[in-house]
């Protein structure tokens, strides 16, 4: 077997510009950026109090208001707050509009909790009520601290992201249970079949359980029953 020489070379501290940051330099932000998610965290509980009783829509940024799930949830939040909840989104294009936009049409309100990014990211025109977070953690901990309900309409890493760190948090005892409804079997029952069979029985990483932490839904009305009938945070 021919042995390989090849050896790793490491990086100079002047090439990679770390021998420019002294220790002072590296204290002052560090403060910097504690002090700005302080004030974030801070600014999420101040906004959570102002909405006790809400439901939360997440999906695709990329939908089109010709997607089928652009017009369910949008027909979906005009019903949600005829109800008395306030929607609350994200605040950016796709799912995230066509939930303000529903709500806004329809009650003259909606919440949306935007991110802050260079590109992408734009708080849609049917926000009324907005918090804009430069850090993910700070903006998943608003969209996941009151809810009495998640909707999730079909989506992309984000949308996972969320998903799974909202049920983690629930399977931890981090967050009291709360409905996470996952809008359109089509598209959701292969990530359900992936944990059942992968995650659970194969695997056993999760408990029999953890499989109840969500409820996959292909009816608007059946929706509307689960937040009807979900019990109000009191956290």
């Amino acid at each position: 077997m021919k042995k390989n020489n090849k050896k790793c070379v490491s990086v100079p501290f002047a090439k990679a510009g770390l021998d420019k940051m002294k220790i002072s330099d590296l204290s002052k932000a560090s403060q910097k950026r504690i002090s700005l998610i302080d004030k974030e965290i801070e600014n999420v509980f101040k906004f959570v109090k102002g909405h006790p009783k809400s439901v939360t829509i997440l999906g695709s940024s990329r939908f089109k208001p010709t997607n089928i799930y652009y017009k369910r949830a949008h027909n979906l939040s005009r019903r949600i707050c005829n109800m008395g909840y306030t929607v609350v989104t994200g605040g950016g294009s796709g799912i995230m509009e066509a939930g303000n936009r529903g709500a806004y049409e329809k009650c003259a309100d909606s919440v949306g909790i935007n991110i802050q990014l260079p590109m992408e990211q734009v708080l849609n025109s049917y926000v009324t009520r907005n918090a804009g977070f430069h850090y993910f953690f700070t903006r998943k901990l608003a969209l996941f601290f009151s809810a009495e309900a998640y909707v999730f309409f079909p989506g992309g890493f984000g949308t996972m992201d969320e998903f799974f760190e909202l049920i983690t948090l629930i399977q931890t005892g981090k967050i009291q249970k709360v409905p996470v409804v996952l809008v359109g079997k089509e598209y959701w029952d292969v990530l359900d079949k992936f944990i059942k069979e992968e995650l659970y029985e194969k695997n056993k990483a999760i408990d029999k359980k953890d499989m109840n932490l969500y409820k996959i839904v292909d009816s608007d009305d059946e929706v509307l029953r689960i937040v009807e009938n979900a019990k109000m945070r009191d956290e």
